[in-house]
């Protein structure tokens, strides 16, 4: 049977992660499909005019492939630290005061702006790990330590633009000087750097993170109980997170998750000693699906949600002829003139919102399946399956 469905071509949308150590872009179609990725690691002291360069080279890299720039409809731009509205710039330094307005006027779109992290949380509460999901906790353990929150369906972003800063939660026996100034957060026990400064103190050697999982795979002592007090930590903070905001999944990621069962094991152990007793097998644990490429598959969710253009639902024009409505109005869909009726759809026109076809195969993010005994919180009570399975890229709702 023949149905109505969305014109691919006729509208996308670009992610940009500003990490720490990499710059990460990710593009999709009006038909929610990823199109392209690419990514590229660099120091973390590159300057800020570099790292722009280095994403306007990556996004020029999908041009050559199947992303038109000329399609392009929003851009949904991740960096570090605290951002409080998504219109404006990060509040650490940057070569612009306004980060948006600089890529607006390089792409000619709109450009919405978040911490890389929050949209991570985002990403895996969209298509990831925990999709569908309406209340979502997400952790990325790295060499720092946050998160971000989903709130029905919303992402959390506090009155300051700090929601999600687990990493600054003080932990009991913690006396370590953290960045920020303060002593004893989870980010002094539970980031990469910390681990391995903890290993090296108990007898271990190793000279990276890579290094550190190999122990653990080896089945060294002196790590897996560096692990284990790491966990246990994690784990607590988590409950503590958890009995305030009640989420029905959360979430691991960043690249101490792949150290798996030797990690998530404690953890889930001290989440179950901490958690309100009603709420221990409502809980899913389960690892982070989308990798690093999170981040910029956020930002591009952000822009679904909260573009004021709804950008990726609107089609584009091929010709740059408007009408007055649409010049009245640029969020204006073509085809939509005179009070919102809709002129007839041409089905065969490339730049048409809508176009008939037989078929359409649903769209996938490949991803990692988790490790064997990834655990999920109250999974053998109910009987629920270890892990997470690859998870299908859904249209958002409400878009």
């Amino acid at each position: 049977m023949e149905a109505l469905t969305l014109n691919p071509s006729a509208g996308q949308a670009i992610g940009i992660d500003f990490a720490r150590r990499a710059v990460h872009v990710s593009a999709v179609n009006v038909a929610h499909e990823v199109i392209g990725s690419a990514s590229e690691p660099h120091d973390p002291g590159l300057p800020w005019e570099e790292r722009i360069a280095l994403a306007e080279r990556l996004v020029g890299t999908l041009a050559d492939g199947t992303l038109r720039l000329g399609a392009l409809n929003a851009i949904g731009v991740g960096v570090v630290g605290p951002v409080q509205d998504p219109d404006s710039g990060p509040a650490q330094p940057c070569p612009s005061a306004d980060l948006p307005a600089l890529l607006r006027k390089r792409f000619e779109a709109p450009v919405l702006v978040d911490n890389n992290t929050r949209l991570a949380a985002l990403a895996e509460a969209t298509w990831g790990a925990a999709a569908g999901g309406q209340d979502v906790l997400y952790l990325r353990l790295s060499h720092g330590v946050g998160g971000g929150l989903v709130v029905a369906g919303s992402l959390h972003r506090g009155a300051y633009g700090l929601s999600g800063e687990f990493g600054h939660i003080a932990v009991e026996s913690g006396d370590g000087r953290c960045s920020c100034g303060a002593t004893g957060c989870l980010e002094t026990v539970a980031s990469v750097g910390a681990l391995l400064a903890a290993y090296r103190r108990a007898g271990g050697h190793a000279d990276g993170l890579a290094a550190l999982l190999g122990a653990l795979e080896a089945g060294d002592p002196v790590a897996l109980r560096t692990l284990e007090a790491a966990g246990t930590h994690i784990g607590t903070v988590l409950a503590a997170v958890c009995n305030a905001v009640g989420p029905g999944v959360i979430v691991l990621g960043g690249e101490l998750a792949a150290a798996g069962p030797p990690l998530f094991e404690p953890v889930e152990r001290a989440l179950r000693a901490h958690i309100m007793p009603i709420s221990r097998d409502r809980v899913d644990l389960r690892p982070a699906a989308l990798g690093e490429a999170g981040g910029a598959l956020g930002g591009i969710a952000l822009v679904l949600r909260e573009s004021p253009c709804s950008a990726i639902t609107r089609p584009v024009r091929a010709d740059p002829v408007r009408s007055r409505a649409e010049e009245e109005d640029p969020c204006t869909p073509r085809g939509v003139h005179d009070g919102g009726h809709r002129a007839r759809e041409d089905p065969h026109d490339p730049t048409s919102a809508t176009r008939r076809t037989t078929h359409r195969p649903p769209p996938r993010v490949q991803s990692d399946r988790p490790r064997p005994g990834h655990r999920r919180l109250g999974a053998d009570r109910r009987g629920g399956a270890r892990g997470h399975p690859r998870t299908a890229l859904r249209e958002l709702p409400g878009t």
